[in-house]
């Protein structure tokens, strides 16, 4: 699995994950909207974690720095 992910899209990712969990723990986002966003926001962890997107596969885009070889 080659990363897809640049480092601004996992740190944008992450924060948006915590962002969602605060609104989750403080009740502010609760019944079926609080389970969507909090899976959204795990897959928006694993995916930071790991570097790669599988959507990013699927339309062909990368944030990932390329290196340049000389």
């Amino acid at each position: 699995m080659k990363k897809n992910m640049g480092t601004w899209d996992r740190m944008l990712r992450t924060g948006v994950a915590l962002v969602i969990a605060v609104l989750i723990v403080t009740k502010i986002v609760t019944g079926t909207l609080g389970i969507v966003l909090g899976v959204i926001a795990a897959m928006f962890l694993l995916t930071s974690a790991i570097g790669f997107c599988p959507l990013y596969v699927l339309f062909k885009f990368s944030t990932c720095r390329v290196k340049k070889e000389d």
